[in-house]
């Protein structure tokens, strides 16, 4: 498939081909810019493809009725929104017909409980304008909670922790468990550490894919993902001595 933004010299995916089998983690990994965000965005249909296709099963989301996609695609964001309503409705929005007991269930399945626990209304606190406040992590474990009941068979996620803390980030992890267990997922990280269990890893770059295999694979093909995976470990060993002086 081919998709390029209204005026724009260059598409920002250019002939992109992949399979994510049933029950698989397809993760999207290059530097900004790569298109990793725009294919994420192709798949619930946030934009349309000029050329090629994308199908669930054997069909083309094109055919798919818009109500019927949304039942089939959960996607998480890096900055999800919550709107103003209680913390209970803002979960139930996935699934809106779903019972108290269930989106407690979600919620639970999410680590929210200990959102939940803060607030003397509990589920039914209120935030958003006005409401109370939640932080970038806090957040984005409600949402979890509203992919989980949604129950969708093919979950996208786009950059999901990276607004998060380090405390944040270990629960979102654990959330991850509940929503993922048996679904098709299209990954996009920029800590690599969080796809080395991917079932293939896709490395974009100018909208094309120029490598694609497992994490062990890459490493020794010793190639574009080699030398990120090798500036990623860098960084996260990097630290300051302890004689450093500071004038």
């Amino acid at each position: 498939m081919t998709f390029a933004y209204e005026n724009t010299e260059h598409p920002a995916v250019l002939n992109l081909s992949f399979v994510a089998k049933s029950g698989t983690t397809t993760a999207l990994v290059g530097h900004s810019g790569s298109g990793k965000s725009t294919t994420a965005s192709l798949i619930p249909r946030f934009y349309d493809v000029q050329s090629g296709r994308i199908k669930i099963g054997n069909v083309d989301i094109r055919e798919i009725a818009h109500a019927d996609l949304m039942k089939k695609v959960a996607f998480v964001f890096q900055n999800p929104q919550l709107f103003k309503d209680s913390l209970l409705e803002n979960i139930r929005a996935g699934r809106p017909s779903a019972s108290r007991e269930e989106v407690l269930k979600a919620a639970h399945l999410a680590q929210c409980d200990d959102i939940i626990a803060k607030f003397p209304s509990g589920i039914d606190t209120v935030v958003g304008s006005k409401g109370v406040y939640l932080s970038g992590g806090e957040t984005q474990r409600i949402a979890i909670a509203r992919a989980i009941l949604k129950d969708a068979p093919i979950i996208v996620l786009d950059e999901a922790t990276a607004f998060a803390d380090p405390e944040n980030e270990q629960q979102i992890q654990k959330a991850f468990e509940g929503l993922l267990s048996g679904k098709t997922v299209i990954m996009i990280a920029h800590r690599l550490s969080a796809v080395q269990d991917a079932d293939q890893i896709l490395v974009m770059k100018q909208g094309e894919i120029v490598e694609k295999g497992t994490h062990k694979e890459l490493v020794q093909l010793n190639k574009e993902y080699a030398r990120m995976w090798d500036n990623y470990m860098k960084t996260t060993n990097w630290h300051i001595g302890n004689e450093v002086e500071v004038c």
